[in-house]
């Protein structure tokens, strides 16, 4: 019986892996596609600490979009967030939106409300939110930035985690003065 050189059987194997991969992209496109710069941002809604419903298709529709995960625990994400409060105020009125997705057990409740009251922006629990779209929340703090045509900008799960008042001044600014599609 002839046998297979090892390149041959290796190169099948590649193929064949290659072959998985497209199927499960053609099966599963929004997995391809959801984290990707200038692509459409994923979905997300979530419920609010003060128990109204955000959704980031209709409140987002039009805005410059900031979604910043945190929790009570991680000091980067607490120091990030005062920079984040005062921009928003003052960005607020030319079509910025922040929405604060945070991480913390159910038993840190507590903790999160009483952070959360130094803020101004909108903050919901990721128990109570669909952000699948965003893929694993594997490091806090993690921020996403979507323009106002809904377009993802700042892909939070890579580069530096932490967002400063610089980065938001050279990312966030120029998505601002940006007219909004007239659609």
């Amino acid at each position: 019986m002839n046998r297979l050189p090892p390149r041959f059987l290796t190169g099948l194997i590649l193929c064949r892996n290659a072959l998985l991969c497209a199927l499960l992209l053609e099966a599963f496109p929004t997995l391809a596609a959801s984290l990707t710069v200038g692509r459409p941002a994923p979905s997300l809604s979530a419920l609010t600490l003060d128990g109204s419903a955000f959704n980031l298709a209709a409140d987002g529709k039009g805005k410059v979009v900031i979604v910043n995960f945190w929790a009570s625990w991680c000091s980067p994400c607490r120091q990030e967030m005062p920079a984040l409060d005062e921009f928003y105020k003052e960005h607020k009125a030319d079509g910025l939106l922040v929405i604060a997705i945070n991480m913390d057990e159910p038993q840190n409740e507590k903790a999160v409300r009483d952070i959360m009251r130094d803020f101004s922006f909108p903050a919901g629990f990721a128990r109570d939110a669909h952000i699948e779209g965003y893929g694993r929340i594997w490091r806090l703090p993690m921020t996403f930035v979507i323009d106002r045509q809904g377009l993802l900008r700042k892909d939070g799960s890579v580069g530096e985690p932490k967002i400063d008042r610089s980065l938001l001044e050279t990312l966030v600014i120029p998505l601002l003065k940006a007219s909004p599609d007239p659609s």
